[in-house]
């Protein structure tokens, strides 16, 4: 579309910009507490609400809190939350069996939540890097993220989550074909209903640190994640690995990070038309936290700012820790 404009002193432009009202009737992105998916960590214990020091203000909560926490999300008008476990060592494991059981913290609180809250919508994570030893999203052989049994082994952890009664799961593996294998087995199981949110587009970045901190994976950790995350360098791999979730079966997407990455939002969205997810992960909020906590950036303006790049790029909606702080600032 090519805009039509009338020479100066016929066309003002600032005419659109002289008042709020005016700049309310022509906002073309505008930004609500139902575009966000709140990310929360889950731990062992009761009563436990334990600060993430790398994220000033976010906390590790027990099941009782994200109950607390889901009553929240549900009154600001927030749709969905995601729940991620902070694993105890002992837990963790080469063969990461924690992932699939029944009971283990997601599944729980994924229960606790759908109890309370039965319409807010809970999605958990389809990976095994909070339950394995190495700290990596898939099984290691020989110093080999090895793929098909790794899709194996998520196709069990997604089975459990959706017999937990999770709404939308969102597989951040990143390893080739499980979402097709995801889908065919809830489908098998009769799980039609259940929504895959696939982390279509997931960049091996250094800005998921303080994410890692916060789920007890930076010390397993060994290596790096370069043989199955994207390059940050790559676009058009981002819309190939699109289009085949998209194909196998993936109801939504996701580009991660977020901020650094508004341009993959942008084109996905304008190539493929799907609903469009954004994570604006843990390094992208702790950097403004961090500077809000300094004094060297206005909070509320800059968490508002970021939150409306995704939107003015296309997704609809966004993954973020500022969720009810935002959402409590737009419903005023």
């Amino acid at each position: 579309m090519k805009p039509v404009i009338a020479a100066f002193p016929a066309t003002r432009l600032r005419r659109l910009r002289r008042s709020p009202a005016i700049r309310a009737l022509v906002m073309q992105s505008v930004l609500a507490p139902q575009d966000f998916i709140w990310p929360v960590f889950v731990r062992e214990g009761e009563g436990v609400v334990e600060p993430v020091v790398s994220m000033p203000g976010v906390n590790r909560l027990s099941v009782d809190k994200v109950v607390e926490a889901a009553r929240e999300a549900y009154a600001l008008g927030i749709p969905a939350m995601c729940l991620f476990p902070y694993t105890e060592p002992a837990k963790r494991s080469e063969c990461c069996s924690e992932a699939w059981n029944p009971d283990n913290l997601s599944n729980r609180a994924t229960r606790a939540i759908k109890d309370a809250v039965p319409e807010l919508a809970v999605m958990t994570d389809v990976a095994l890097d909070p339950y394995s030893s190495t700290g990596h999203d898939g099984f290691v052989r020989e110093g080999e993220i090895v793929n098909d049994e790794t899709v194996e082994a998520l196709v069990k952890q997604a089975l459990s989550q959706a017999r937990a009664g999770a709404d939308i799961i969102g597989p951040s593996d990143m390893m080739d074909g499980r979402i097709g294998a995801i889908r065919s087995e809830l489908e098998r199981e009769g799980f039609h209903n259940v929504l895959l949110l696939s982390y279509a587009a997931k960049y091996a970045s250094a800005f998921y640190g303080p994410f890692r901190d916060a789920v007890g994976a930076s010390g397993a950790l060994k290596g790096d994640k370069f043989t199955y995350q994207m390059q940050p360098g790559n676009s058009d791999e981002a819309m190939r690995l699109i289009e085949r979730d998209l194909a196998e079966g993936a109801d939504m997407i996701m580009v991660k990070p977020g901020m650094p990455y508004l341009d993959i939002c942008r084109r996905a969205k304008d190539m493929f038309g799907a609903p469009t997810f954004a994570y604006q992960v843990s390094g992208e909020y702790a950097m403004i936290a961090g500077a809000v906590e300094r004094g060297w950036l206005d909070g509320d303006k800059v968490m508002l700012e970021s939150l409306t790049a995704f939107k003015r790029a296309g997704c609809d909606g966004v993954l973020s820790y500022f969720a009810p702080a935002a959402a409590r600032l737009l419903n005023g």
